[in-house]
């Protein structure tokens, strides 16, 4: 394996409760904080009906309540060159990845008003898109949703607007997308097919199918709480997000003085292939998806102090990713705290694992493992006497191994794939501020 490291240089995120810097994330996640809210009303939802589902037969509750983003409709058009129409023809998701993505670009130390030209890729992750009326409709915006209203315009954009010339592409994997894009882009890069590249991931919820789809499935929280890998938990509960992050060789971040947040020593994708039903996680296949992320890391499973899981607080999906990590890090050695952001901010979907794996960072950053909210009641699913994995119940303190930290987070989608990554952490001075 070569010494010439895949590290992240840059990062930027916006989550619910109107966050929209790793300072107020982070501070979110040290203090406990959830950070859900009742539904939007400027989205023309019907928020009666969607309420009056569970009187149907064979429907669930839906509560009035989910993880969303304050600023998602907040966009200055002029500042990326987009007229006011184009502007209103973009889906959210567009919009909202632009501007994360410029401010992991300053965050990184790069001006992103000197890139055209630049050998860089641009991987992003979107939900699917809901935005708007019928494409097939004759409007105002006709001969702007081409790519205004299509995923292909959520990384499009910002090479577009950047003037990045290397590879750009839309990636969608269900609540996988953002680690799959991560595992691209590092990919991109190990192999020269760019100098750096942007990875990331928005979601935006242009209508609230998903709620109508979960309740259909008797899937959705029913008091409003995502209660992630805890014994009453009933379901879980919708948000929004995104982050990017800068993605390059630590070599050239340290020749530009570019910080290095922690090294990506390894990433690997799967699909749980046939047997269950298609939404039906598989323990075997992440059971074999972690191991070879271990093997491709070349550490000692043992060293893992975080584990950042996916954490649905479905009945089905919690219990699969538990075992499965009891099963490899667990039998290894491992005493690893686990938890899931979703406990604080509702399952943001295509950008899941992406507001995961920048706690993961942050937490490596800090040396304190932030808590999962509502973990005092482990799951009894899961033998936990049979494994030294705990779940993460408040804020701990994170000891480095030989000035690193060692760290892990998981995804998996509703199409079946699965996505893992290994992160090694430089232990840091409190006084160098993210």
């Amino acid at each position: 394996m070569s010494d010439d490291h895949v590290v992240i240089a840059g990062m930027a995120i916006e989550a619910p409760g109107g966050i929209d810097s790793t300072k107020s994330y982070w501070s979110a996640l040290a203090e406990s904080r959830e950070l859900i809210g009742p539904f939007p009303t400027d989205r023309e939802w019907p928020i009666e009906e969607m309420l009056a589902l569970a009187e149907r037969d064979d429907w669930g509750s839906i509560t009035d309540s989910g993880g969303f983003l304050a600023g998602a409709a907040a966009f200055d058009p002029a500042f990326f060159g987009i007229t006011r129409r184009e502007a209103v023809s973009m889906d959210p998701q567009q919009r909202v990845g632009m501007r994360v993505a410029w401010r992991a670009l300053e965050n990184a130390g790069i001006n992103p008003a000197a890139l055209d030209g630049a050998d860089a890729g641009c991987f992003i992750g979107a939900s699917p898109m809901e935005y708007g009326p019928a494409t097939a409709s004759i409007t105002p915006y006709t001969g702007h949703r081409v790519v205004g209203w299509g995923q292909l315009g959520v990384a499009g954009r910002i090479s577009h607007a950047l003037g990045l010339s290397g590879p750009s592409m839309c990636v969608d994997s269900a609540c996988a997308s953002s680690l799959t894009a991560v595992h691209l882009a590092a990919t991109a890069v190990r192999a020269r097919e760019c100098e750096w590249a942007l990875a990331g991931a928005v979601c935006v919820m242009g209508s609230p199918a998903a709620f109508y789809e979960f309740a259909k499935l008797n899937a959705l929280s029913d008091d409003g709480h995502c209660r992630s890998y805890a014994d009453d938990a009933s379901g879980t509960l919708w948000g929004e997000g995104a982050g990017v992050v800068v993605v390059e060789h630590e070599s050239r971040a340290r020749r530009l003085g570019h910080r290095v947040y922690g090294r990506l020593l390894a990433s690997r994708t799967n699909h749980n292939g046939k047997g269950k039903p298609i939404l039906v996680p598989r323990t075997h296949a992440q059971e074999e998806l972690v191991r070879k992320t271990i093997r491709a890391a070349d550490i000692d499973a043992a060293d893992i102090g975080m584990i950042e899981g996916h954490g649905t607080a479905t009945r089905a999906g919690d219990p699969v990713e538990l075992n499965a990590l009891q099963n490899t890090y667990g039998a290894a050695g491992s005493s690893a705290l686990v938890g899931s952001v979703k406990s604080n901010a509702g399952h943001a979907q295509a950008a899941a694992g992406m507001l995961g794996l920048i706690k993961l960072l942050l937490a490596g950053h800090h040396g304190q493992i932030p808590p999962s909210l509502f973990a005092e009641n482990p799951t009894t699913k899961v033998d936990w006497d049979r494994s030294n994995l705990r779940l993460a119940t408040e804020l701990q303190p994170w000891e480095p191994k030989d000035g690193v930290r060692y760290g892990a987070v998981s995804s998996f989608g509703a199409g079946g794939a699965n996505a893992h990554a290994i992160v090694a952490i430089p232990a840091r001075e409190e006084t160098d501020d993210f």
